[in-house]
């Protein structure tokens, strides 16, 4: 921690006392530009998390890699992950050279994180065409470094750093004016993200638009729609051919609240997301006022171009709003709003007429001086903030007893042991593909994720749709687990509430802690399955007093 704030300091003072070099010199932006690289590497090592939810799309992607086919369980064609992109590359390094998927996800989202802050670069220096100003492309990459939830789900295993990476490579094709490349991008950021569907129909728009206006001839729609379908198209009649639905079991799952608990749900998530990225939001709100007060150096292209990363980065955040938020620390799905905002606000900064500008402001230095210090402002945040740093590290040590747990299960389990789940992701992953899984909250399970039951008050945003009955007495697993935070700190000898009747209780206390692995395995089971548990030299069974209460 304190080498990253050695490092921030270091890029502030470059950035700062090296600005009129900066300006004129190439070496000196490229060196720049290496210390933002340095100090986002920092900052992401800073969180090191590979989240929860990712192991879901890792069982997909080994299943994937050994020639079983895109699904989770064997035999059950079901789409209970929306990153069909990701999944597929992360499962290259696997199904090519036998490496391990998780590292191989891990490393490919922190390339892909370093990736953004180079293309922040490039593509302030694409809208501000002015020679003068091609440093601000530095300012725009430190704020791509600094942003506290792009980094934090770098390393994560999750798609969020290849689609932001996605979305700025569309916004770089529509600068570059070509509209087909930034089509094929559009396409690959919605096979990356359901999301995705909202920056294909922003970028059309403003295409659209533009050809209504008379602004540009219509080949650049064409152009736009033949690359989006060219993807889009056959993909989506993959899905529906093998996965039998349009609409991904992943997000059906996380969908059928009300609207006015969803909504409460994301108006929370947006608040707690405001106060941490306050400073990209205050300048993206000063840099808008300065494009409608102040005289601008760039052509209307530019502008509209800048206007339309400023929309598309509110019109995500009204989606993800309005979509209900997520439960997973450092708002993760608002993570590619902050470098949106950051690349729009110094574009339109470079637009300006600086001459105007110096004499009513403090002069050239004003955004150097904001970048750096929303830079800091974000570490700060990173390392304060109660949802940030320490929540992720508190989820990391969660993860890993939920993999050890998992990795019990998967070793001992007589393979095709049918168990159930409340967390699955971690757990079922190091269980492995031969331990078929029951999603109780129906990600990877159809019925329960379009035909279950909803109780907006059994847990957070994602976590309500449920059919217990369904999974106690239709697919009747083996062995239940009903926690999703590790190993309980202390035996449990009472009943459960969903697996009653026809389960019991075992507890396996994990050698020398006093840490237990809270099961619930099938009464007519129990004898075999709690005897191969046990022959697990890391775990010892201790069973319940006789006098405790039994199922």
């Amino acid at each position: 921690m304190v080498a990253l704030i050695c490092g921030w300091l270091l890029l502030a003072v470059f950035v700062l006392g090296g600005w009129t070099r900066i300006s004129t010199s190439r070496a000196w932006r490229v060196a720049a530009l290496t210390l933002a690289v340095a100090y986002s590497l920092g900052h992401q090592a800073l969180f090191s998390t590979v989240a929860e939810d990712a192991f879901i799309t890792f069982r997909y992607s080994e299943n994937l890699a050994d020639g079983n086919g895109p699904v989770f369980n064997m035999g059950e064609r079901v789409e209970g992950y929306s990153n069909f992109l990701w999944m597929v590359l992360i499962a290259v390094p696997k199904a090519l050279f036998g490496k391990g998927i998780v590292v191989g996800a891990a490393v490919l989202g922190v390339v892909c994180t370093v990736a953004c802050v180079v293309l922040s670069y490039f593509l302030v220096n694409r809208l501000v065409s002015k020679d003068a100003d091609k440093a601000l492309g530095v300012l725009a990459a430190v704020l791509t470094a600094g942003a506290s939830g792009l980094a934090a789900y770098g390393p994560s295993g999750l798609e969020t750093p290849l689609f932001l990476l996605l979305v700025l490579g569309v916004l770089y094709a529509l600068a570059a004016k070509r509209p087909l490349i930034a089509g094929l991008l559009v396409a690959l950021a919605g096979m990356t993200r359901p999301d995705g569907l909202l920056i294909a129909v922003l970028a059309g728009l403003y295409l659209l638009v533009r050809a209504i206006r008379k602004r540009t001839n219509w080949r650049p729609v064409l152009e736009y729609a033949a690359g989006l379908l060219v993807l889009a198209l056959p993909w989506t009649i993959w899905r529906v051919v093998y996965y039998g639905h349009l609409l991904p079991n992943a997000v059906a799952a996380k969908s059928g609240g009300s609207f006015g608990w969803q909504l409460a749900q994301g108006g929370e998530y947006l608040g707690g997301f405001a106060l941490a990225s306050l400073g990209f939001l205050v300048l993206a709100v000063l840099a808008m006022a300065g494009l409608v007060w102040f005289k601008a150096d760039g052509g209307a292209e530019q502008r509209s171009l800048v206007w339309l990363i400023f929309g598309t980065a509110f019109a995500y955040l009204a989606f993800i709003t309005y979509a209900g938020g997520d439960w997973m620390p450092a708002y993760r799905l608002l993570a590619p709003v902050p470098p949106l905002l950051g690349v729009a606000s110094v574009a339109a900064y470079g637009l300006l007429d600086t001459e105007r500008l110096r004499t009513r402001v403090a002069g050239l230095r004003l955004m150097p001086l904001a970048a750096a210090a929303i830079c800091g402002l974000s570490l700060l945040v990173s390392i304060t903030d109660p949802k940030m740093l320490d929540l992720m590290h508190q989820w990391r040590a969660k993860i890993a007893e939920m993999e050890e747990f998992g990795s019990l299960l998967g070793q001992n389990l007589p393979p095709g042991t049918l168990i159930s789940t409340y967390a699955n992701g971690a757990l079922s992953y190091r269980a492995g593909p031969r331990v078929p899984v029951v999603d109780v909250l129906g990600l990877t399970d159809e019925h329960i994720a379009r035909n279950g039951l909803r109780t907006e008050e059994s847990g957070p945003i994602g976590h309500i749709a449920h059919d217990y009955d369904y999974v106690v007495n239709v697919r009747r697993p083996a062995l239940g687990i009903v926690t999703g935070n590790g190993f309980a700190v202390r035996p449990q000898c009472t009943d459960d509430a969903i697996y009653r009747g026809s389960y019991q209780v075992a507890n396996f206390r994990r050698e020398g802690t006093q840490l237990y692995a809270v099961v619930f395995p099938r009464k007519d089971q129990a004898a075999t399955l709690i005897a191969a548990l046990d022959a697990d030299p890391r775990f010892v069974y201790e069973p319940c007093p006789a006098s405790a209460p039994t199922p």
